[in-house]
C-alpha cells in the first residue's frame, strides 16, 4: 500500500503515513459557505456529527484562516480555545467557507 499524498510505502493497517503524516483512510471533502453569524454554530454542528476529521475555515479570498483537527476525543473543554478563535474570525470577516474532510466508511 502506498500513501496517496507522498507516494511512500505504508504498512497495511496503518492509519497515517509515517513519512508525511497524511491519513491513509479515504476521505470526502465538502464545502459550506456561511455568514460570520453562523460560523460558530455550523462548526459545532459539524463536530457533533462525528465522522469529521478536519475543518478548515477560509475567508472570501480563499485564504486559510484556521484548520481544526477533529478526533473522536475532541469534545467539551478541548473545543473552548477553537471556539474562541472562531468567534474572533467571525468578527473579522463577513462570509466564510468551511471545508470539511470526512472519513468514508
Amino acid at each position: 500500500m502506498f500513501c496517496r499524498s507522498c507516494g511512500k510505502e505504508v504498512a497495511e493497517g496503518m492509519n497515517y503515513c509515517p513519512a508525511c503524516g497524511a491519513s491513509t483512510k479515504k476521505t470526502a471533502t465538502e464545502v459550506y459557505s456561511v455568514s460570520s453569524e453562523d460560523l460558530v454554530r455550523k462548526v459545532k454542528e459539524l463536530i457533533h456529527e462525528g465522522n469529521v476529521t478536519k475543518i478548515i475555515v477560509k475567508n472570501e479570498h480563499n485564504e486559510t484562516l484556521i484548520e481544526i483537527p477533529v478526533t473522536v476525543g475532541v469534545i467539551g473543554a478541548l473545543l473552548v480555545p477553537w471556539m474562541a478563535v472562531l468567534g474572533v474570525i467571525a468578527a473579522m470577516v463577513t462570509r466564510c467557507k468551511i471545508v470539511v474532510e470526512r472519513r468514508e466508511d
